[in-house]
């Protein structure tokens, strides 16, 4: 798999700068052609990059890559698990973590260039020794409280007498683990070699059926490998030369970084390694379909409207506009709520999607109510418009009976704007019905 993919080098203060967003989490700085940049510029870049995942990353985020990078360079699957044990001042630092994905992420371990300005820099002492000679160090330390805690945890194991009963996820977990083993090694085939590898070489439904694989499993083992079809994905979406011709700089040259990326393989072998996992990802949904059509459905307890509106934030009241909320517990199963914002000066109205004509009050009629959200609104017809004179209008509002409520937004000149549902501390509950 390719490294994160990045903006192109600037020539002057390079700075570490986030590159693209994948789901919630955005990639970090490309290294590049650093073996080729002033020490000054890497020194700078370095020290931003740095600061890039100590901003925008939590110590759990980077930890995997501190792992990953131990077992990169030889050490035991003991040391590694001693590592993930050390708690408290012995855990594993956030510096370290930091260093290890740096160093996955293209940095070079030591740079002549950098090391050269390091040594003209006033106040330095000591020549710049490898990142890689000081996370072994800080290791070390983390590996040795690690090793005493897993200790600690078998004495306190026999203390009690009794075998520690792992719960239900990690046993899940574990054999997710086991049963995906086999499909690791038959897709390392692909890397030693590409064309005697077959994508349909693998018998995932025998294998399978043998490991006594659940929904559960299945769920586990596709988080492992969902991962690896992204940048097989996107190659796949690679655009034509026209196409880039049409994008934006940036954006085509993300593009180019892609396919450089990637430019030792064939079009063919994209193909291949992208047909065996989608290959595995339909045998790992085939268990979760087939689990889902002989579960028994769980029959919901249905809520109470206090217990649904209990997290409902909005403005009880406003004394520039002389307004007052309704009861929310009103709003579940209304057909139809008003609402003004006194921030914005939008006054919106929220039609149920499935009218109760009668006012029977039946669970799967009106408006519903989620944490902060309005759900069940029919979409077309919900619609909110910015007042121009909301003490006018809003007074004119409150005189108005239930006909001339049908056409009250119609008859304010202003743009309308689709509602999404959210209610915040700004948001008054006008009226129900």
């Amino acid at each position: 798999m390719a490294k994160g993919i990045g903006v192109k080098v600037p020539k002057k203060k390079p700075r570490a700068v986030a590159t693209i967003k994948r789901g919630n989490k955005i990639e970090g700085p490309n290294w590049e052609g650093c073996e080729n940049w002033s020490g000054s510029d890497y020194h700078t870049f370095q020290r931003h990059a740095k600061s890039f995942y100590y901003d925008n990353y939590k110590a759990a985020d980077l930890e995997p890559d501190a792992w990953a990078w131990m077992k990169e360079n030889g050490y035991t699957a003991e040391q590694i698990k001693s590592a993930r044990a050390a708690k408290g001042a012995d855990n594993i630092s956030i510096n370290t973590a930091i260093l290890c994905k740096l160093l996955r992420s293209g940095m070079m371990d030591l740079n002549p260039k950098h090391a050269a300005h390091w040594d003209s820099l006033p106040g330095t002492g000591g020549d710049l020794k490898p990142v890689s000679q000081h996370i072994k160090k800080m290791l070390e330390k983390t590996i040795e409280g690690g090793a005493k805690e897993l200790a600690s945890a078998k004495v306190e194991e026999k203390a009690k007498a009794g075998v520690y009963v792992p719960t239900i996820q990690e046993r899940i977990a574990e054999q997710a683990w086991t049963t995906a083993e086999p499909i690791d090694e038959w897709l390392e085939g692909f890397v030693t070699n590409k064309a005697g590898f077959d994508p349909k070489g693998f018998d995932f439904k025998t294998h399978f059926m043998k490991a006594g694989t659940t929904q559960a499993h299945a769920r586990k083992m596709k988080g492992f490998f969902e991962n690896e079809l992204a940048d097989f994905e996107e190659l796949d979406r690679m655009p034509t030369a026209g196409q880039l011709k049409k994008m934006d700089e940036k954006e085509a040259d993300l593009w180019a970084q892609l396919k450089e990326g990637y430019a030792h393989l064939k079009k063919a072998d994209i193909a291949k390694y992208t047909s065996a996992i989608e290959n595995l990802m339909q045998a790992l949904d085939y268990i979760i379909d087939a689990s889902k059509a002989t579960r028994k459905p769980r029959v919901a307890k249905p809520k109470s409207a206090d217990k649904l509106v209990a997290k409902l934030k909005f403005l009880k009241t406003d004394d520039k506009y002389k307004l007052a909320s309704v009861n929310p517990v009103d709003v579940v199963g209304a057909n139809e709520l008003w609402t003004f914002n006194v921030k914005t000066r939008k006054l919106g109205k929220y039609v149920a999607s499935n009218i109760d004509p009668k006012g029977m009050g039946r669970g799967t009629t009106g408006l519903q109510v989620k944490g902060t959200t309005i759900i069940g609104f029919d979409e077309a017809q919900s619609i909110q418009k910015t007042l121009r004179k909301p003490e006018e209008q809003l007074k004119a509002f409150k005189a108005a009976g239930k006909v001339a409520l049908r056409t009250f937004l119609e008859n304010i000149n202003a743009v309308d704007t689709k509602m999404n549902g959210r209610i915040n501390a700004d948001t008054i509950l006008l009226k129900v019905s």
